[in-house]
C-alpha cells in the first residue's frame, strides 16, 4: 500500500465513520516503534507504522486509522483531543474506536531487564534491584555490613 493509497483509504473512513472531510496527507512512517500511528498537530498529517498492517491486518489498520482521524477532528474542531480528555474518550465510544492498537514489537534481549540479588554478609538481609551495584561503595543499610551479589536473573 502506498502512501497516495493510504490517503484514500482515510479520507473514506472519515467520510463513513465521522461524516466529515479529511484535507490533509498521511503517510507510512517506518521510524515509529511502538505506536500504530500518530496525528501531528503542527501540520494536521497522519502517520501510520507499516508493521500494523503486515502483522494485524487491515482490521487493525482501520482501527488505528479511527484512532487518529479522532484525534484530527477533535483538534481541528478546537475540543479536547488528548487522549485524557472526556471529548476525545466519548468520540472513541460513538466511533467504536480503539483505545490502543494491538503489539507491535517484541521484547528483545535489549529490552529484557535483569534482576540482581545482593546479600548483606553479616545479617544477610536480601536486597532486590533492577541495576547492579557497586558492592565497593553500598553497604547494608541495616547492620551497615558488606553485601556480595547473591544472583542475577533476566526477566521476560
Amino acid at each position: 500500500m502506498t502512501d497516495q493509497q493510504l490517503t484514500e483509504l482515510i479520507c473514506n473512513i472519515s467520510e463513513d465513520v465521522f461524516r466529515k472531510d479529511f484535507q490533509h496527507r498521511a503517510f507510512f512512517n517506518k521510524r515509529l516503534r511502538t505506536t500504530g500511528g500518530r496525528y501531528m498537530l503542527r501540520t494536521h498529517h497522519i502517520e501510520v507504522n507499516p508493521l500494523v498492517l503486515e502483522k494485524h491486518g487491515m482490521e487493525e489498520l482501520i482501527g488505528v486509522i479511527k484512532h487518529e482521524l479522532c484525534h484530527y477532528h477533535l483538534h481541528i474542531e478546537g475540543k479536547g483531543y488528548k487522549h485524557r480528555d472526556a471529548d476525545f474518550r466519548e468520540l472513541l465510544k460513538r466511533t467504536n474506536s480503539p483505545r490502543f492498537c494491538s503489539q507491535l514489537v517484541e521484547r528483545n534481549e535489549r529490552t529484557q531487564t535483569k534482576n540482581y540479588t545482593y546479600q548483606c554478609i553479616k545479617c544477610s538481609l536480601q536486597y532486590n534491584r533492577k541495576i547492579r551495584l557497586n558492592t565497593l561503595k553500598y553497604r547494608c543499610g541495616k547492620c551497615l555490613g558488606n553485601l556480595i551479589l547473591v544472583s542475577s536473573k533476566k526477566v521476560k
